[in-house]
């Protein structure tokens, strides 16, 4: 814990280092919950709370910069990997009459994005990226409605009284792939944005359906995905479970003004010029003791996480060698990445 700290102190970009203060200095401290999967949680920011559990909760994430900017008492339950019955079977109990505020994504993870992704940034010829892509959005389309509906009905019956806000996701491309160690066409870039759009949309029925706000990003992003600059969304990274998240900037330029906005009132806007030398392992360790207590509920969350494009493993040496493809050239494997991109790209085109 004290080396997250000292990491802390030392990264000058700490705008949001106020957010280890997000213990209430008072009881009278409107009460905030924060629930979801690592949109919320702060997956990407890099740096993440001892608390226990491999939620990778973050003083940076969104919902800890609201809850310092208003002097909200945040309870942090947001966590990595959670899906909607996660949500409803482990972080609903933090709810109650007197929750006065609460926030939420949630969805990915029933869709299995992590697993797109992974397929996705394969080479063509190893992978069939729309095939996983058909699938999640069946999920989207077919599945996740009825499960955001009683989501939300039950938040509604547990705090009546809380002004509530959807979150949504971010598109996470540009059309070019910059990395150095992954495939992605311009195709299937498109195909995962218009994902994330119809994910949105389901998010933003049901958060309407039960009268809660829906916070957008969308447009926030626009400018800022990978390989833009600035980037607000890492692309591949290590540890590869920062992987196509929203970083820093993207939580404290993107999500928290647009969430705080929806919440109501006046927040400045958050920035991370806007540094504070208030970090101190007293307060760090508060925020993580204050979450651990939840520890034992939190491990049954499985992570969800973008694993790096293994050429070595048997089943892509296997479709190398039908695809006639030398793995020991760059040159062999983009080649035919970029023949069997195209003819996936004309497949799909004429459905």
């Amino acid at each position: 814990m004290r080396t997250i700290v000292r990491a802390l102190v030392g990264l000058p970009s700490a705008a949001v280092v106020t957010a280890l203060g997000v213990l209430p200095a008072q009881a009278a401290s409107p009460a905030y919950v924060a629930l979801g999967d690592s949109y919320s949680a702060g997956n990407g920011t890099r740096t993440y709370l001892d608390d226990g559990t491999t939620c990778q909760r973050s003083v940076y994430a969104y919902p800890a910069l609201i809850a310092t900017s208003r002097g909200y008492a945040l309870n942090f339950r947001a966590c990595s990997g959670a899906t909607v019955a996660d949500v409803t079977n482990l972080q609903l109990g933090a709810l109650s009459t007197s929750t006065a505020y609460v926030t939420l994504t949630v969805g990915g993870n029933d869709a299995g994005f992590a697993d797109v992704l992974t397929t996705c940034a394969l080479p063509a010829w190893a992978s069939n990226c729309n095939g996983a892509i058909d699938r999640a959005q069946g999920v989207v389309n077919q599945t996740l409605p009825s499960r955001l509906s009683a989501l939300l009905t039950q938040v509604k019956t547990r705090a009546p009284y809380a002004r509530v806000v959807v979150a949504g996701y971010p598109r996470i491309f540009n059309g070019s792939d910059c990395n150095a160690f992954t495939w992605f066409s311009p195709t299937e870039e498109s195909r995962l944005n218009q994902t994330a759009d119809l994910l949105n949309g389901k998010l933003s029925s049901a958060a309407t359906a039960a009268g809660y706000a829906f916070a957008n990003p969308t447009s926030a992003f626009v400018g800022h995905a990978v390989c833009d600059s600035p980037e607000w969304i890492n692309g591949l990274s290590s540890p590869t479970s920062d992987s196509y998240h929203p970083n820093r900037n993207g939580h404290a330029s993107g999500y928290a003004p647009l969430v705080s906005a929806k919440l109501g009132g006046t927040t400045s806007p958050l920035t991370l010029r806007t540094a504070s030398s208030a970090v101190t392992l007293d307060t760090a360790e508060r925020l993580g003791t204050q979450q651990r207590r939840y520890a034992a509920q939190d491990r049954a969350i499985r992570p969800e996480t973008f694993r790096r494009p293994d050429l070595t493993s048997p089943a892509v040496k296997q479709a190398a060698r039908r695809a006639g493809v030398d793995l020991s050239s760059r040159a062999s494997i983009d080649a035919a990445d970029q023949r069997h991109a195209a003819a996936q790209a004309r497949a799909y085109r004429a459905r």
